[in-house]
């Protein structure tokens, strides 16, 4: 399901025009992750590089970020809730979560020790298949709006590191163990960073202000490039909410450079 390198890339430059953004900001909504601007319990499992509290190595990365994201929240305050930098992330594959997951859980006594023995077998049939990648950066394209969150989105160095990704995610997506236990593909891989969901739409709200000021970031990446982000592992994760992404120690976890 997951397109092929080039195609991918032309995708989220087309997300990033400002007729796209024009378009997509007719259609967003606030969250349903979120009542009085605090997370709502939103349970399930997936597949993220450690989350900013936990990942050393994309330190300046992630004090960029959180530099952005700032910005954001002081000009659109009443339209953007604000994730927590600590939970910043990198998702490499979703994998269930809320109704289908209270659902697979309640039919499986042993849920959560079948999925985290189904990921590791994921994770060998990838090492067996595939060797590391030389390297996984990736660098910020721009914004993008989805329907109903303000995201980062990436894009790869080069093919090799992307197909690496690719590969994993089919690794994952493919295992009938998986698959028995409620997971699936609903979604094109987007590599993206979470910077906040919406509230409440204003009726008053200014979409061509938006624009403008989503533009204006835009560029300035374009003439100072933030931080390259390193993939350097994917965890399983179990997570309450929105802003919160637990593990145990024996949770799998597979490096995908070195």
């Amino acid at each position: 399901m997951d397109e092929n390198y080039q195609t991918y890339v032309n995708r989220l430059v087309r997300l990033t025009l400002p007729t796209a953004y024009q378009g997509q900001l007719t259609h967003i909504q606030k969250s349903p992750k979120f009542k009085d601007r605090q997370p709502i319990p939103f349970p399930g499992y997936t597949l993220i590089t450690p989350p900013q509290g936990d990942d050393p190595i994309n330190h300046e990365f992630y004090i960029h970020l959180a530099r952005i994201q700032q910005e954001l929240i002081e000009k659109i305050p009443d339209l953007l809730i604000s994730v927590p930098t600590s939970s910043f992330h990198f998702t490499a594959a979703n994998l269930i979560w809320e109704e289908r997951y209270r659902q697979s859980r309640q039919s499986y006594p042993d849920y959560e020790q079948q999925i985290r023995n189904a990921i590791q077998n994921s994770f060998d049939q990838y090492r067996a298949n595939a060797p590391f990648a030389a390297t996984q950066q990736w660098q910020v394209l721009g914004l993008l709006i989805y329907p109903r969150a303000l995201v980062v989105g990436l894009v790869p160095q080069d093919e090799a590191a992307y197909d690496a990704l690719t590969l994993l995610r089919r690794a994952v997506y493919q295992n009938r163990d998986l698959i028995g236990l409620g997971v699936d593909q609903q979604y094109h891989f987007t590599a993206h960073i979470t910077l906040g969901y919406f509230d409440d739409i204003p009726e008053a709200f200014d979409r061509d202000r938006l624009v403008e000021l989503l533009i204006q970031i835009n560029d300035r990446w374009l003439d100072q490039p933030p931080p390259l982000f390193t993939v350097q592992q994917v965890q399983l994760r179990q997570f309450e909410n929105m802003v919160q992404y637990d593990r145990k120690p024996d949770d799998p976890v597979i490096f995908l450079e070195g």
